[in-house]
């Protein structure tokens, strides 16, 4: 956690983007939400995608660390915000837009009482192997029957870059939600050629992959 949190600090956030995930725009009717219907958003950082959520008349709920990160996304997205204390978290809120700042571990069923959806951008790919495990158990037990999932992923191989983010195969992904969750594919691509950084360091390819989950058990 104080690596994360000095990283905001120091403006060493790479994993950000400037533009809506690509990924987001094309899938984002998978969820089969209505207006004004819930989307969870873990590990959210300042992502334009949920500025780009609540343009589309969805509400979102994100949970971060960074209280550096919370603050930058309300104030570069011109949007007004109260901060006030719920439990082990400060809430940072605004009109349709709900930031936990804290630990996601943290979470309980309660703060996601309302959610119909979860949207995991770059979540599950910036945890190690045993904490993805965790990620995942943690994410399954707050979350309602039939809230649906729209996971992005990178798979490339592990042994030429160290993570994060760290490479996720489908194979780990049917391991990791099998049991709870039903699973679909919904695209993969080679899209090494827009990945300079992997590019540089000789990674032979880098995979995005795009899933749509399903709770079905408890």
């Amino acid at each position: 956690m104080t690596d994360w949190i000095s990283r905001w600090e120091s403006n060493n956030i790479g994993w950000h983007t400037d533009k809506v995930n690509r990924q987001l725009v094309e899938y984002l009717d998978e969820l089969k939400l209505s207006s004004q219907e819930t989307i969870f958003v873990p590990l959210c950082g300042k992502s334009l995608d949920m500025n780009y959520l609540y343009q589309k008349n969805y509400k979102v709920i994100g949970v971060e660390m960074s209280e550096l990160a919370i603050q930058r996304f309300f104030e570069e997205n011109n949007l007004s915000y109260s901060v006030s204390q719920d439990g082990e978290f400060e809430l940072y809120e605004g009109d349709a837009i709900k930031i936990y700042c804290g630990d996601f571990f943290d979470l309980q069923s309660n703060h996601l009482a309302n959610v119909k959806a979860v949207y995991d951008r770059a979540s599950l790919i910036a945890l190690d192997d045993e904490l993805r495990q965790k990620y995942i158990k943690h994410l399954n037990d707050i979350i309602s029957l039939d809230v649906r999932i729209l996971l992005l992923t990178l798979n490339y191989p592990q042994h030429q870059r160290s993570g994060p983010p760290f490479a996720v195969s489908k194979l780990e992904v049917d391991k990791l939600f099998k049991g709870s969750f039903d699973f679909q594919e919904l695209n993969c691509i080679n899209d090494i050629e827009n990945e300079p950084m992997f590019q540089n360091l000789g990674v032979d390819f880098v995979e995005k992959a795009v899933y749509l989950l399903q709770k079905v058990r408890i």
